[in-house]
């Protein structure tokens, strides 16, 4: 298989490139940084055949006992549409089928048609029992 699959923080570098490589929001370098050190749960791709490069990444945020939430689902554009959004997923599922609380409440907002995928992973809309809601500061 060309890539690899860890459960592993990229570097604060990799972390902003891959965000808006892949079309997320900028985020400044003590953002990044800050919100890196206080994951629960990140997940990278790596590309073997490319030094490794990470191409790929996702991450849990949150308590760790009440709500979470799952953040920074990103591929770069040329490694997409080859499974790697699902390995990500997959990653990040198993961490938490194995290691959060059965009563965790962990959410996401999906962007565009990315519901499709989330949905494979449990994953169902709220409305119209919640709105969800956002604010940058």
């Amino acid at each position: 298989m060309r890539y690899q699959a860890l459960y592993k923080s990229p570097e604060v570098s990799q972390y902003r490139h891959l965000r808006e490589a892949s079309g997320l929001s900028p985020k400044t370098e003590e953002a990044a940084a800050i919100g890196l050190r206080n994951s629960l749960c990140c997940v990278i791709i790596t590309d073997l055949e490319n030094d490794n490069e990470t191409v790929g990444m996702g991450r849990l945020v949150g308590d760790g006992g009440c709500h979470c939430q799952v953040v920074d689902i990103c591929v770069l554009p040329q490694h997409q549409k080859q499974g790697l959004g699902k390995l990500i997923m997959q990653k990040l599922h198993d961490f938490i089928e194995d290691k959060l609380p059965e009563s965790c409440y962990v959410n996401l907002i999906a962007d565009g048609e990315a519901y499709r995928l989330y949905e494979q992973y449990g994953f169902k809309s709220v409305w119209p029992n919640s709105r969800g809601m956002g604010r940058v500061k």
